[in-house]
């Protein structure tokens, strides 16, 4: 098992924080020219072209336990749903309420990570996803009334990356993090093909114009770097460590929201933003302190035993 780093981690993680709005953005401005089903499979294709390549020009091996194999195979399944979700929840709410909605998986993650990974997870970490958690409330404005069922989207989006990044801890430590990415991308071409043959509103298949095929390629890249970042971050920290500092996601969204839509956040939004960045804050000095205290540890000279009299 790949020691843990987690300053490193969480420095991956924030990377992760600030690209994958971006890539909601984008994808969120393709909605009204593609359907959902060609958004997911098209993030598919540019994480394929971009990593297959990669990882044969850098000689990784493609060379994977059985076990290891299937979880991959799982792990594309969830992310696959996951962004589906999330790209028809970004049809129907603002950015920021979206990713707000969805932003109970750190705390599902925390509970997650010590019942099934057994990790460690002590007062201080629950105190600041607790805290984070309110942030997130005070985030979310009443999008129930104005659209219905698609304000519930999020939450699946939720559980299912909750379970994502759980999955994707168990291999992350054993196994290159870019061929994970690389060996997941023909795994989801492979589930969602058959949806080429399917015409409904949601995997129907349109032309993409040249007008929009910049966005198509900056989507797929952006989501596949940010999705690379995360698989990298778990590889060196606890889902325990990393859940809270995902809350720092909301207010880059709510920046991006602004900047690309014009959504501007409620006062009791703002209130919301600065408690999820203090909390996410919080965590970094924290773990920044425990790691100082361990090497400290680690490097202390073993006293030395007294010879006798």
């Amino acid at each position: 098992m790949q020691q843990d780093r987690p300053l490193l981690g969480i420095a991956l993680m924030l990377g992760f924080c600030v690209m994958i709005p971006f890539g909601d953005a984008l994808a969120k401005l393709l909605g009204p020219h593609l359907s959902v089903g060609q958004l997911v499979l098209l993030r598919f294709v540019f994480q394929g072209l971009i990593l297959i390549p990669f990882t044969l020009l850098t000689g990784r091996s493609w060379r994977m336990p059985a076990r290891t194999l299937g979880l991959v195979f799982a792990r594309s399944v969830l992310q696959i749903f996951g962004i589906a979700f999330m790209f028809l929840a970004l049809i129907h709410l603002p950015l920021a309420d979206a990713v707000a909605i969805a932003f109970v998986m750190p705390f599902i993650m925390l509970l997650l990570g010590h019942w099934f990974l057994g990790e460690e997870v002590g007062w201080r970490r629950l105190a600041a996803c607790a805290v984070g958690f309110v942030g997130t409330l005070l985030v979310v404005q009443p999008a129930f009334s104005d659209v219905g069922w698609p304000a519930l989207l999020p939450l699946g989006v939720a559980v299912i990356f909750s379970v994502f990044m759980l999955v994707t801890r168990q291999i992350a430590g054993q196994t290159d993090p870019v061929t994970i990415q690389a060996v997941g991308a023909p795994m989801a071409l492979l589930v969602l093909l058959p949806t080429l043959f399917i015409q409904t509103p949601m995997v129907e298949w349109k032309p993409v114009s040249a007008d929009i095929m910049g966005l198509v390629i900056a989507m797929g890249s952006v989501g596949t770097i940010g999705h690379l970042l995360m698989t990298w971050s778990l590889r060196y920290a606890p889902t325990s460590t990393l859940a809270p500092m995902q809350y720092l996601e909301i207010p880059v969204a709510t920046l991006v929201g602004f900047w690309i839509f014009g959504d501007i956040p409620g006062p009791l939004a703002r209130v919301g933003i600065a408690v999820t960045i203090a909390a996410g804050l919080y965590i970094v000095i924290r773990e920044h302190a425990t790691s100082q205290a361990q090497t400290q540890v680690a490097t202390k000279p073993d006293p030395q035993p007294q010879s006798a009299e």
